[in-house]
């Protein structure tokens, strides 16, 4: 009898622990996603539904879905990077200067690629000296690299737009294998390497460590520094990667490319149910994230809300969903 009542009391104990964890999280942001496609079907009618309609939120969710996963670990980290968009723009710029698609033309398209990713980087690994061994704050430092790296694009490129000449780039971004864009396969490919990243290894494990509490990772062992130079310059590295993947869906580079993509970034890392004080993060959720925010912009158009009314909605959603962490933080500590 006593041990039947303790299995009864148990059991809500085990499912309330569950909702309250990562998997009660993400169960969450499915329900939201399930109603948003319901009321864009209903409010959008055929032209949401549309096939092609579908894929171009697919192609744009790609893009800012592999700079959301680079801000998943920063942001695990206890970090903050304000610097991705402009170095995505900077990267669009460099790798379509004459003497980069010059000597694509004489070798091969992959000098393109390998350019923005270089490009990337290097700037996150500017950021993170700067962080890591200049001891400047996050804030700060990637605030005068999204300045810096706009400006230099402008300088490159002196403010014109840059075609990408290469046919092979070209053609190959236009594929579609099994009916999927290949911008949605490159982010399919980074979110699974991410979250692999973030829960199968010691790299994970350690992020989120630092996050949790830096001195407390230091005196385990962890070398807080170094890790969080690799942090950025793996967030420089996805900002490379979405610069491919925009001059593949634009065919051009621009300094003008990834405006405001670093604010976008971070709030689909946010509702995704990373914590923005660090300590946790889950790379499910930041898909989760990007989906919804890209269909939130999507339904916002085809019922042609002003951007302004958007940037509103947005931003209460960002509040409602740190209110929410805080809640849920507290409750964790409580227990």
């Amino acid at each position: 009898m006593s041990e039947q009542a303790t299995a009864e009391r148990q059991g809500p104990g085990r499912l309330r622990a569950l909702l309250s964890g990562g998997a009660g999280r993400n169960l969450g942001l499915v329900v939201a996603l399930i109603l948003l496609c319901v009321v864009g079907a209903v409010t959008g009618g055929d032209r949401f539904l549309d096939v092609g309609n579908l894929l171009t939120i697919l192609r744009l969710a790609a893009v800012f879905g592999v700079l959301a996963v680079g801000m998943t670990f920063v942001i695990t980290s206890g970090g903050i990077d304000l610097s991705v968009g402009s170095v995505m723009g900077l990267a669009t710029v460099w790798a379509t200067t004459w003497s980069t698609q010059n000597m694509a033309g004489q070798t091969h398209w992959i000098v393109i690629v390998f350019t923005a990713l270089a490009v990337g980087t290097a700037a996150g690994v500017v950021n993170g000296l700067i962080i890591a061994y200049g001891k400047v704050v996050p804030f700060i430092a990637t605030l005068a690299m999204l300045a810096g790296a706009r400006g230099l694009a402008e300088l490159i490129s002196n403010r014109q737009t840059q075609r990408v000449t290469d046919a092979g780039f070209v053609e190959f971004f236009r594929m579609d294998p099994l009916g999927i864009p290949i911008l949605v396969w490159i982010f399919a490919v980074v979110a699974v390497g991410g979250w692999f990243l973030l829960n199968r290894t010691t790299f994970g494990r350690r992020t989120v460590a630092i996050g949790g509490n830096p001195e407390a990772a230091r005196l385990a062992g962890i070398h807080v520094r170094r890790h969080t130079l690799y942090i950025y310059a793996l967030a420089g590295l996805t900002a490379g990667i979405a610069a491919v993947m925009m001059l593949g869906r634009t065919g051009a580079g621009t300094s003008t490319h990834g405006q405001l993509y670093e604010l976008e970034a971070i709030a689909m890392v946010v509702v995704g149910g990373t914590l923005l004080v660090g300590g946790r993060g889950t790379i499910m959720g930041t898909v989760l994230g990007v989906i919804i925010f890209t269909l939130l912009t999507n339904i916002f158009t085809l019922n042609n809300m002003s951007t302004s009314a958007q940037s509103v909605a947005k931003g209460a959603i960002i509040v409602v969903a740190v209110l929410l962490q805080q809640r849920f933080a507290g409750r964790s500590k409580s227990t």
